[in-house]
C-alpha cells in the first residue's frame, strides 16, 4: 500500500483529494502537509499523519516525507517564489527516497505564445520534476468552472458578461471532480511518466456561459467581447488593482487565442462517469 503525501492539504483540492482517497485507502497511509496546529489536531482524529510545514521550509518538506513513497505536489499561489517552492519540494522528495511524484499543471495548448506568463511556471516544474529522475504524473487541470463567479462578477445579473475573450473557449471542470480524479489515479496507476489532459468534455465560450446563465436564472445576461484597452479601464475604474487586472486580461486573451480548449475523455475515465457539463455546473457554483 502506498504512503502518499498530499500537500496544500487543507485547499478545495487537497481536501477532496483526501475524501476520495479515504474511500479506498486506510488513513494511517496518507499524510498530510498542513499549516496550523488546529487543522493538524484535525487530521489526526481522523487517524492521517499531519505535519505543520510549507514549501519555503525544507526542513518541514523533509519531516513530512519521512517513510513516504508518493506526493502529490499541489501547485504553489503566484504570491511568493512558486518556482523555488515547487523545487524546494521536488529536491526534498528526491533526497528523501520518494519513488513517486504528482503535480498539478494546466492544460494548455502551447506554453510558447502564452500571454499570461505566470503559467508558464507550471511547463518548468514539469521538466524540473522530468529531470529529477523521479516517476511522475503530471495532471494538466483544465480551468476550474470554480473561477467563473470571478470572472464575471457579483452583477453578472444586472450587468451581463464584458471580458475581452472574444469567441474563445474552455473546457471547463468543477474543482471537486478534478480532485476526485486525481485521487482515483494516485491509486491505480503505477507513475511510468504519464501527463494527463484533465478536461471536460467539451469547451464553451463566454457566449455560451451568458446563455446557460439566461437559462438558469430566467433573467437575460448577455456577453459583450471588449477590446483590451476598454476592458482594462472598466476595471480599474471598478477598483481592481492593476495587477490583478493584468491577470485577467493575460486569462482572456489566453482563452481567445484557444489555449484552453482541448477536450480529452481522459477525466472522465478516472472520474469513472461524465463530468457535470456547463449548465450543471454553473447551477452549483452560482447556487441557482
Amino acid at each position: 500500500m502506498k504512503q502518499i503525501l498530499v500537500t496544500g492539504a487543507t485547499g478545495e483540492l487537497g481536501t477532496t483529494v483526501i475524501e476520495t482517497l479515504l474511500k479506498t485507502m486506510k488513513a494511517e497511509n496518507i499524510s498530510v502537509l498542513i499549516r496550523n496546529e488546529e487543522r493538524k489536531i484535525e487530521f489526526e482524529q481522523k487517524g492521517l499523519k499531519a505535519f505543520i510545514g510549507q514549501y519555503s521550509d525544507v526542513e518541514s518538506l523533509e519531516k513530512a516525507m519521512e517513510n513516504v513513497d508518493t506526493v502529490l505536489l499541489i501547485s504553489s499561489g503566484d504570491q511568493g517564489d512558486r518556482m523555488q517552492e515547487h523545487k524546494n519540494v521536488i529536491d526534498t522528495a528526491k533526497k528523501k527516497s520518494v519513488q513517486n511524484i504528482a503535480y498539478t499543471s494546466r492544460s494548455l495548448k502551447d506554453k510558447n505564445t502564452l500571454v499570461n506568463k505566470l503559467m508558464l511556471e507550471h511547463f518548468l516544474t514539469e521538466d524540473y520534476i522530468k529531470e529529477s529522475g523521479l516517476k511522475y504524473i503530471i495532471f494538466r487541470n483544465a480551468l476550474y468552472m470554480d473561477v467563473l463567479p470571478l470572472f464575471v462578477g457579483k452583477q453578472v445579473f444586472e450587468k451581463g458578461i464584458i471580458q475581452p475573450a472574444g469567441n474563445g473557449k474552455v473546457a471547463y471542470v468543477l474543482k471537486a471532480e478534478q480532485a476526485e480524479a486525481m485521487a482515483n489515479a494516485l491509486m491505480t496507476e503505477n507513475f511510468e511518466n504519464q501527463t494527463f489532459n484533465f478536461t471536460g468534455d467539451d469547451a464553451y465560450s463566454f457566449y455560451d456561459v451568458a446563455t446557460a446563465l439566461t437559462d438558469l436564472s430566467d433573467k437575460e445576461v448577455i456577453y459583450k467581447t471588449v477590446e483590451v484597452e476598454l476592458f482594462k479601464k472598466i476595471m480599474l475604474d471598478n477598483g481592481i488593482p492593476e495587477p490583478m487586472v493584468k491577470k485577467i486580461v493575460g486569462f482572456n486573451l489566453d482563452i481567445k487565442n484557444v489555449q484552453e480548449a482541448t477536450v480529452t475523455n481522459e477525466l472522465q475515465h478516472y472520474l469513472g462517469r461524465k463530468p457535470k457539463n456547463l449548465k450543471e455546473g454553473l447551477k452549483i457554483v452560482f447556487n441557482l
